[in-house]
């Protein structure tokens, strides 16, 4: 995947302009970033600014301010600020050019990339070629978003690479470390020590070979939780908009009313299903139902067993 441009600017030496595009050198999706949430609870925590002495403050009410003296501050207005902002130019002014070995590693800051515009592909081709023969590195000012930088352009594969450089004062001086008196080392010693050095000798530098053995671990780790189940944080639900009061009065109370219908229906049902069992328990009327249910099935009129009985009778006198 094509990587994306975070800013657009001009390389000029002399009176030659080469449209570049400014690309970072850093891959952010390799890294592990870690988020404080709510042990056992997994909600993301909150970060709130607090002045001791009128509680939370809003980021509308913040303000920068320059320490003095401890709990002494100057403020500094917005407006102030931003006056105080170098005006982005987007121009990166190659000032002087000088050996690239001149330059030591210490004033490095941060690295970008520097791949050509449309339409500057010539002249990329053309300077890059040039300082490469010349083994020389160019060093110019560069602004960008209010700020205003030292930067140092090289030779890179077959680009170019940018380094934002660190201005001499943000560099402590090697004086400042305590550095006790140091023992001369003996001839012997000294001999030794470089067939060491010699054994591990190299000609080229593969950082390939190099791995972060703790990412690997965290990594391990978080794969081997996440089997277990992760802590997923609770949805809230949004509270539903009020618009109209009238219109929220009437619907919460006619939610009420059907509360109690619903229960009142709950309690008749429970109490007619526990009296049909003990109607059918306790009836003496269950033959007389049978016989009811025989003459629905046949359409005839149900006939007592005793008159029955008595037609017979009657029908034997009759026959003598």
């Amino acid at each position: 995947m094509p990587a994306r441009a975070i800013d657009s600017a001009t390389l000029s030496f002399g009176l030659v302009a080469i449209p570049v595009k400014v690309y970072t050198t850093s891959e952010p999706s390799h890294e592990l970033h870690f988020n404080l949430i709510h042990e056992g609870c997994g909600e993301r925590l909150k970060q709130r600014y607090v002045c001791p002495e009128h509680g939370e403050v809003e980021r509308a009410d913040m303000a920068k301010g320059f320490q003095l003296t401890k709990g002494n501050f100057v403020e500094l207005e917005k407006e102030e600020l931003k006056a105080l902002e170098a005006v982005s130019s987007d121009e990166i002014g190659l000032a002087e050019f000088v050996p690239a070995d001149k330059v030591d590693s210490i004033y490095i800051d941060r690295s970008y990339y520097l791949g050509p515009d449309k339409g500057g592909e010539r002249a990329y081709r053309l300077f890059r070629d040039a300082i490469a023969d010349a083994e020389l590195v160019g060093i110019a000012s560069y602004s960008a978003r209010g700020k205003q930088y030292i930067v140092m352009v090289r030779p890179y594969e077959d680009g170019l690479i940018m380094h934002q450089l660190r201005y001499p004062d943000e560099i402590k001086p090697w004086s400042e470390v305590p550095l006790p008196k140091l023992p001369a080392p003996a001839p012997s010693e000294l001999h030794l020590a470089q067939r060491v050095i010699e054994q591990l000798r190299h000609s080229d530098f593969d950082p390939s070979q190099y791995t972060d053995e703790v990412k690997k671990r965290v990594r391990k780790l978080i794969a081997e939780k996440a089997k277990g189940g992760e802590i997923v944080a609770p949805e809230h639900e949004a509270p539903a908009q009020i618009t109209d009061l009238m219109a929220a009065l009437k619907a919460s109370l006619g939610g009420g009313d059907a509360k109690v219908h619903k229960k009142k229906s709950r309690a008749t049902r429970g109490h007619a299903t526990k009296r049909k069992p003990a109607a059918r328990a306790h009836s003496t009327r269950a033959p007389r139902k049978t016989a009811a249910r025989s003459t629905r099935a046949t359409g005839r009129k149900a006939v007592r067993p005793h008159a029955r009985a008595a037609r017979t009778a009657k029908r034997a006198r009759a026959s003598r």
